[in-house]
């Protein structure tokens, strides 16, 4: 670690994911998604070593997709929920993770317990519409550690807007993953050059 104009740099990964001021972060690991990707039981599996190992050591914090009601979505959310589901009339749309729908379930071997976090939001960004950032400043973290689906979308939005925001990003990359692995391995190709990559048994050799 160094120390610049009052400022302390984490040189390292040991340094940066410190336990007494960082974060886990759990990003939309919802039935609807979970089904859906290409690594379906490797990502399940790798993930809940990663949670048992940092329950207790750090906040861990669960987003949940909550949409907006359809009355209250920008023409751009609705465009890209028909392509989704590949439907041309919008009233024709169903409620994508609805409250207490299967899809909208945690997968039982990394569901919360007593003490995590869950946050609602209806963007792919976790600073957007919620008080994540104040409460993580509140709480004296300085590092988020991303895990989640789908790698190209949420995690990859919200790991940027962090280093913006002055977080230190640091991406779990057996941790995450997406609908497609293409797009998942050009994704972390783009954030190797904005967060510090790191898998799941690197970041737990560091306690």
């Amino acid at each position: 670690m160094k120390t610049f104009n009052g400022v302390d740099i984490y040189e390292n990964l040991k340094e940066i994911v410190e336990p007494s001021r960082s974060c886990l972060v759990v990003w939309d690991v919802q039935q609807g998604l979970v089904n859906s990707i290409f690594n379906r039981e490797a990502f399940l599996a790798s993930l809940k070593t990663l949670v048992e190992g940092l329950r207790g050591r750090m906040p861990i914090v669960y987003t949940l997709i909550t949409p907006l009601p359809q009355a209250y979505q920008s023409g751009w959310s609705l465009l890209s929920m028909m392509r989704r589901f590949r439907i041309d009339d919008p009233a024709e749309l169903p409620v994508f993770m609805a409250k207490g729908s299967p899809e909208g379930e945690i997968p039982a071997t990394v569901k919360p317990q007593p003490g995590d976090l869950q946050i609602e939001k209806a963007t792919a960004n976790i600073f957007l519409g919620t008080n994540f950032e104040l409460m993580m400043k509140n709480c004296g973290v300085k590092s988020l550690i991303f895990t989640g689906i789908a790698t190209e979308m949420g995690v990859e939005l919200s790991a940027r807007d962090a280093a913006a925001r002055g977080f230190y990003p640091v991406i779990a990359t057996d941790c995450v993953s997406s609908m497609n692995k293409d797009s998942h391995d050009r994704s972390l190709a783009n954030l190797a050059r904005l967060t510090t990559l790191a898998s799941s048994q690197e970041i737990l050799a560091c306690y």
